[in-house]
């Protein structure tokens, strides 16, 4: 399932990374995941039940390669 979110709510949405960089909706991998990912540093965040969860800790690393 696609990331659901409003457009202006995904326009000031940022990483909590120090480069605050956009976000994006979904992963490299599958562009429909749950997820947003950060423009800059890779980090992906979980979408749950509509809610973007923007917490470093609970991020995937982007992958090595």
């Amino acid at each position: 399932m696609a990331v659901q979110l409003d457009a202006q709510l995904l326009e000031i949405l940022a990483c909590p990374c120090p480069e605050h960089a956009p976000l994006k909706a979904g992963t490299a991998a599958d562009p429909r995941a749950d997820y947003l990912t950060c423009t800059s540093c890779g980090r992906s965040f979980p979408v749950r039940d509509g809610i973007p969860v923007l917490l470093l800790d609970e991020a995937v690393e982007p992958t090595a390669g």
